[in-house]
């Protein structure tokens, strides 16, 4: 069963519909990657789903709790890290953890336990007595989702969790996040940061102007968007001469330079590609590099969605 179940949800500020009928699903263990455009709803969706804005219509089961009849019960298996936070002024690391710990009902030996095993999971044991205003965007970042974690909830929702981090605290907090998903959590995770979400999601969600552009797992959603062969291609006579030669060329689409070669789409079969190869060999251009190229949540995004706002 999905822990985090999204039946149809709808939602209106005025007369902006921000989120439009969006359904789908994130499994325990599956980490989901939330895509779109800037104003597409992704926040308000994730709002939705974290009980902090009504749906006008549909609703949100999580793990088997309707966020509408059920709020408090699902609030419980919840664990939502905003886009940004708000921090009490003079308050230390574990001031600030021990006050939520509290705030979630965790009393006694099983409130310092619980600390001591959300330290230790996000690395902040050597910095506990230092004062969040004195922390680096990474280790900010950290310890939201310490925060996040202290009712350990079956359910993650993270809001731009690498806006704005340095390439290693990137890299730390996709472990971490690819860790929570190995212990069976259920993670839905927004971010413009495609290359990141590749690295670490299973499924994707792809959103425009309120509206399901495509969902489903990484390898399902390429095949629907990515039905010819996309191959990268430099050559000794230049970009320049690749490209208008590929644009001659049967079953040659989407030709576009990148770098010193050229990228482009082909439907032809096994025979015709090979006829190509034999082509591009013979045709004078010297070709040095002739290569597959993977389809990648960067490819999806920009087959998905036409770049329009709301």
């Amino acid at each position: 069963m999905a822990l985090l179940d999204v039946r149809g949800i709808t939602k209106r500020f005025g007369a902006l519909k921000a989120v439009d009928g969006v359904t789908f699903q994130v499994s325990p263990g599956q980490i989901c990657g939330f895509i779109g455009p800037n104003g597409a709803g992704k926040t308000t969706t994730m709002r939705v789903c974290s009980t902090l804005e009504l749906p006008d219509e549909g609703d949100v089961l999580i793990d088997g709790l309707s966020v509408l009849g059920e709020p408090r019960e699902a609030r419980k298996r919840i664990g939502f890290m905003p886009d940004s936070y708000g921090a009490y002024a003079n308050t230390t690391i574990h001031e600030y953890l021990d006050f939520f710990a509290r705030a979630y009902g965790l009393q006694g030996a099983a409130r310092r336990t619980t600390l001591a095993r959300v330290i230790e999971f996000t690395s902040l044991g050597d910095l506990t007595e230092k004062y969040i205003d004195a922390l680096s965007k990474g280790m900010k970042q950290r310890l939201c989702l310490a925060k996040t974690l202290l009712h350990d909830p079956p359910v993650m929702i993270l809001d731009e969790p690498a806006a704005g981090l340095d390439p290693r605290a990137r890299v730390e907090l996709r472990e971490l996040v690819k860790a929570l998903a190995q212990l069976g959590k259920a993670i839905l995770v927004s971010s413009h940061i495609l290359t990141e979400l590749s690295e670490m999601c299973s499924s994707v969600v792809v959103i425009e102007r309120g509206q399901l552009k495509g969902g489903g797992t990484v390898a399902d959603v390429v095949r629907s968007v990515n039905r010819a062969t996309t191959l990268f291609l430099r050559a000794l006579a230049g970009a320049e001469a690749c490209e208008r030669r590929l644009l001659e060329t049967p079953h040659v689409l989407n030709v576009r330079r990148e770098h010193e070669g050229v990228v482009f789409e082909f439907d032809g079969d096994l025979n015709a590609q090979a006829e190509l190869f034999a082509q591009l060999a013979a045709s004078g251009l010297q070709p040095v590099e002739l290569a597959l190229r993977d389809t990648n949540l960067e490819d999806i995004f920009l087959s998905l969605t036409e770049g329009k706002l709301q």
